[in-house]
């Protein structure tokens, strides 16, 4: 009956990894074309969705219990990714879009400092990086562990602070009109 609870558990395991590993490689891909460029009309629509959704799989492995690998020390997944050319790039692409301020941690106080969106952006790609570096050397536990654990401690904060931002840019850019517009728009709603 043990075994059977065991083999259930790591098959579940299984399946967790699968999917974020799928919403991770989504995010890096997207986060790619936006930052090379690929469709700059639509780059902040394109990051809010990346975002929302990487986060949604964070989400769950956050609310997951702390998964413990069986080893107490990390394998070494390999060379750590350089994201600092993903982060220049993303940060030319929003222009002066970029940079916000923010209040660090409202749990603690109501200290402000500055952020970006890029260095939040490259911050949850380095993150969800490092975790597909342990899934694609089959080290899945490892890559659940780094996912969660990150996810917890910084890419989960750094990556709702970018989509808040982001999200009041969109509503900025879709609501903030000319009084004039306006008018003429709700004009035309009522003749129709």
């Amino acid at each position: 009956m043990a075994d059977t609870a065991t083999n259930q558990a790591q098959t579940d395991l299984r399946a967790v990894a699968e999917a974020a590993s799928g919403h991770a490689r989504t995010f890096l891909s997207t986060v790619t074309d936006v930052a090379s460029g690929a469709a700059p009309d639509a780059a902040i629509s394109l990051l809010i969705l990346a975002i929302s959704d990487v986060l949604a799989a964070g989400a769950r492995l956050g609310a997951m219990v702390d998964v413990v690998p069986p080893d107490r020390f990390e394998p070494d997944a390999g060379d750590e990714t350089d994201l600092e050319p993903l982060r220049e790039a993303l940060e030319l692409q929003l222009g002066p879009l970029d940079e916000y301020v923010e209040i660090v941690d409202p749990v603690l106080g109501a200290e402000v400092g500055k952020a970006s969106v890029s260095g939040d952006v490259a911050a949850v790609a380095e993150a969800i990086a490092k975790g597909l570096q342990h899934y694609d050397a089959g080290c899945t536990v490892e890559a659940l562990w780094w996912w969660q654990f990150s996810y917890l401690s910084l890419w989960g904060e750094r990556g709702a602070s970018a989509l808040r931002v982001l999200q009041m840019v969109l509503g900025h850019f879709r609501l903030d009109v000319d009084d004039d517009v306006a008018a003429e728009a709700e004009y035309d709603a009522l003749q129709a």
